[in-house]
């Protein structure tokens, strides 16, 4: 599996998305909702949009009336909060009514159907009162909600980037190319040109291109990344290795028995893109209620109109409908939601977690007692000595102490880490027990 295959695993891990629409090509599965958008692009929508919303809250008539402020007036004043409301709709609504056709065509309306309704119809009020139509201001709350929601939506890519960085981390563990043994010469290529049989050669500090087995050379190999153990395993010829690892203190010939999608790398980064996939109950709850509340917020709509349409108030009907309507729109519910995603999976970045599946994690609040079946896991990555004990005292003349010979011991010593360990049980252990100029302290 070469770094590009792993990089368009990793495009393609978008991560739950209550925000349907957004289709990615070329993939399948709920969370491919993110097309062509990025953490870079909502960050600008939402920043231009907050600019833009500034003006139009400051000359808004209800902001002015709410506050005890009046605004500077001059030619043109009064078409401020239109002109920028009109820049905001345009420029970071539309995101959202996209997203809403695509919900509607699926039959499956949402938060982005919600929103994108209360939106238009803020927007188609609000000109129609500018144009002197009926008497209504709702160009602040249409500017506020928009940027709101971009600001949530912001937040999601922005924990989808988060998540989409396990995936880049472990492509970064592949070496770009590897080198082929072709008869009594050596050949750099591609990981993609590797084949079941090739024998490759993995130089000590290189990292094994391939899941194979040592077919010469004798090294320690750190797996750390597959197994959580920091000790690194001795291999020998018929040893199996893995994608990855990295070899240390020797060379190895390893026979290519897994490719592409094969390898035990590859299995991870399905498991990463299935954790990332995997929705929780939080959202589910918010996208039932999002679709319920869009047939409760139209259904009330088409009451309001109708009885005020009756009853011969035709202006108040237009304005309680379009009230309705907006008011229906879940502000709260449309931040809170993603802001729980970035939060969630920005700890769980910070402390080293990976969550198979968010329902897991919502459960894991019950829990009292947690059982760990490999010690392995649990250490802190670098071997340590944490103590020594000495029967007896070294015969007086003798050249070499008890400690001094447990260090001599411990530097000749070919087991893995041996160095780390010796060089940290000297300073903590033998400079502090041994008297100045005693062998075992020089």
């Amino acid at each position: 599996m070469s770094r590009q295959t792993i990089g368009n695993l990793a495009c393609s891990a978008g991560g739950p998305d209550p925000h349907a629409g957004h289709k990615m090509a070329g993939t399948q599965g709920s969370h491919d909702r993110h097309a062509g958008h990025s953490v870079a692009m909502f960050r600008d929508k939402f920043w231009l949009s907050f600019a833009f919303t500034i003006p139009v809250l400051f000359w808004s008539a209800d902001i002015q009336h709410w506050l005890g402020y009046v605004a500077p007036s001059f030619p043109g004043s009064k078409l401020i909060p239109a002109i920028f409301g009109t820049l905001v709709f345009l420029y970071g609504g539309l995101v959202f009514i996209r997203a809403a056709r695509g919900e509607l065509a699926d039959r499956r309306p949402g938060m982005m159907t919600l929103i994108s309704l209360a939106i238009v119809v803020a927007f188609g009020t609000s000109l129609a009162a500018t144009f002197g139509l009926f008497e209504i201001d709702v160009w602040w709350e249409l500017a506020s909600l928009i940027t709101i929601m971009v600001l949530g939506h912001w937040l999601e890519m922005r924990a989808i980037s988060q998540a989409r960085g396990a995936l880049n981390a472990l492509a970064a563990l592949l070496p770009d190319t590897a080198e082929r043994v072709i008869g009594s010469e050596t050949q750099s290529v591609p990981l993609s040109e590797l084949s079941v049989g090739d024998i490759v050669i993995v130089r000590p500090g290189t990292r094994v291109p391939a899941d194979g087995v040592v077919v010469e050379g004798a090294a320690d190999v750190d797996e750390s990344m597959i197994t959580g153990e920091s000790t690194a395993v001795p291999k020998r010829v018929g040893a199996r290795v893995i994608a990855g690892t990295v070899s240390g203190g020797g060379s190895l010939r390893v026979r290519v028995a897994a490719i592409g999608d094969q390898t035990a790398l590859s299995g991870i980064m399905r498991l990463v893109a299935s954790a990332q996939a995997s929705g929780s109950r939080t959202q589910a709850v918010a996208d039932r209620a999002a679709a319920l509340l869009f047939y409760v917020a139209v259904v009330s709509g088409a009451l309001t109109f109708t009885y005020w349409w009756l009853a011969g108030d035709k202006e108040h009907a237009l304005i309680r409908t379009a009230t309705v309507l907006i008011i229906a729109c879940p502000h709260a519910l449309g931040l809170a939601i993603p802001l729980v995603i970035a939060i969630a999976t920005s700890l769980g970045a910070q402390n080293g977690l990976l969550v198979k599946n968010r329902l897991a994690l919502e459960r894991a609040r019950t829990l009292d007692t947690v059982i760990f079946d490999k010690t392995g896991t649990l250490t802190r990555g670098a071997p340590t000595r944490w103590g020594h004990h000495c029967r007896g005292e070294a015969p007086r003349g003798a050249a070499v102490s008890c400690h001094g010979f447990q260090v001599a011991t411990r530097s000749r010593s070919a087991s893995p880490g041996a160095g780390r360990a010796r060089l940290d049980w000297w300073s903590s252990s033998v400079d502090r027990e041994q008297p100045h100029g005693s062998p075992g302290s020089q």
